[in-house]
């Protein structure tokens, strides 16, 4: 079988925790290497998951010809930098989110793409999810009809001064950390950007990160609410997480939709014109799936020539102009066109 050698760009713990006990659940992947600035680190992580080999560096990895592929968990701020150079050194790049941390910078990422002929996704793992396909059956076949509402909710606290997520510096804050999961779920739901957006921060004085934001998203006879939050919800290993779609005729509901930190059985609800209330009238239930693991093999297989579902990068440009409306309306109260 043919596999994609993969290399791990940092030994941040979303790679520890998530990615890499993962990616041998994987067939068409393999680990090949891990790069760190701190080469003891790198030989740690290497040992660790069997990876057979340790740089001392990030320019020793991307230069790694044994290396196909890079998956690049470092922090919001670097995500830029580190995902062009890879792309310059020729390796295909799966880069967490959120992708960058300005509109602007997209244009940057998609000329080293189309330059280097090598492929680039921004890491939403819960996409991979098969609730997602069952979502997008839904959305498309008419069963709740035209979407109207859409309301996305994540929280979850965040306490730690040292968490990178505290750090406004380096892309912290609620609305990178978890409304880009909510953002994104939304350009699913409605297949567009939205016209216009009004948005409210509560800002964490010690942090200076926007620990509670919420908007409304307009689609123009159609709507969004997200609210995301920072120091809300549970402190247990998961977030709270809510989604929901009231359409023309129906609606639906999943209890479980984003980021699974531990593969978990989750549903999809959906109620259609005679329900009563919240009462479902057909319900799906999908058994623990691990999604880092299910979007390393989707991404493998997409280098190898297959045909799967992906997500271009473009995608991340309407995320990040909505996080930037919604910081520019809740400054002066106003809405701003996208």
């Amino acid at each position: 079988m043919r596999r994609i050698r993969w290399g791990v760009l940092g030994t941040a713990d979303i790679a520890r925790a998530r990615a890499l006990p993962s990616m041998k659940d994987a067939p068409h992947a393999m680990l090949a290497a891990i790069g760190s600035r701190d080469l003891a680190k790198a030989q740690s992580m290497a040992a660790e998951f069997g990876a057979p080999r340790a740089h001392g560096s990030y320019e020793a990895l991307i230069a790694d010809p044994e290396v196909d592929a890079l998956y690049v968990p470092l922090p919001n701020h670097l995500h830029l930098e580190w995902s062009v150079r890879a792309l310059e050194a020729g390796k295909h790049v799966l880069c967490e989110k959120p992708l960058v941390l300005a509109a602007e910078d997209v244009a940057a990422l998609v000329a080293a793409r189309e330059a280097s002929g090598r492929h680039i996704e921004e890491a939403f793992s819960y996409r991979n999810h098969p609730q997602w396909a069952k979502i997008g059956e839904v959305l498309r076949d008419g069963t709740i009809g035209a979407p109207l509402a859409v309301h996305a909710t994540l929280a979850k606290q965040f306490h730690d001064p040292n968490d990178i997520r505290n750090n406004p510096d380096k892309g912290g804050g609620a609305l990178y950390d978890l409304g880009s999961y909510a953002i994104s779920a939304c350009s699913l739901a409605f297949g567009r950007a939205p016209g216009r957006v009004i948005g409210a921060i509560d800002r964490d004085p010690r942090f200076r990160i926007d620990r509670l934001s919420t908007a409304i998203l307009d689609y123009g006879g159609a709507h969004a609410t997200i609210s995301v939050a920072t120091q809300a919800g549970p402190s247990a290993w998961a977030s709270h997480q809510q989604f929901t779609v009231v359409g023309s005729r129906g609606w639906l509901a999943c209890d479980f939709p984003y980021a699974h930190g531990r593969p978990t059985r989750c549903q999809v609800h959906v109620g259609d014109e005679g329900s009563a209330g919240s009462m479902p009238t057909r319900s799906w239930t999908f058994e623990p799936a691990n999604q880092y693991a299910l979007q390393f093999e989707r991404f493998s297989r997409k280098l190898l020539g297959e045909e799967v579902e992906s997500w271009p990068i473009e995608d991340a440009l309407t995320t990040l102009r909505i996080i930037e409306a919604v910081f520019a309306s809740a400054r002066d109260g106003q809405w701003r066109e996208l």
